[in-house]
């Protein structure tokens, strides 16, 4: 029978192990995306360089297109977006 400070030895290496390769997933998973991100990149460049839009327009576009993705409540968040504005203007 194992005693409890070798049983937490235990669950701390399986948990850095786990840790470490959790770690080189996500670095994998994220090299592998990197060829998207500046498909991305070029995009928006593609964009402000032809005049098309300027980045304050894709950006703007972005936001709403994440809200639509997310199906944010837009009650809910203009709410919350006042009770800020109005924070911020007492710190101000």
């Amino acid at each position: 029978m194992a005693s409890k400070e070798e049983e937490e030895k235990e669950v701390t290496v399986s948990k850095e192990e786990r840790i470490q390769t959790y770690v080189k997933s996500l670095h994998a998973i994220e090299d592998a995306m990197e060829p998207f991100k500046e498909q991305k990149r070029a995009l928006k460049g593609n964009y402000v360089e032809n005049g098309w839009l300027n980045k304050e327009d894709i950006s703007l576009a972005v936001k709403a297109y994440r809200l639509l993705k997310n199906d944010v409540d837009m009650e809910q968040l203009m709410d919350y977006y006042d009770t800020v504005k109005k924070s911020k203007k007492s710190i101000s």
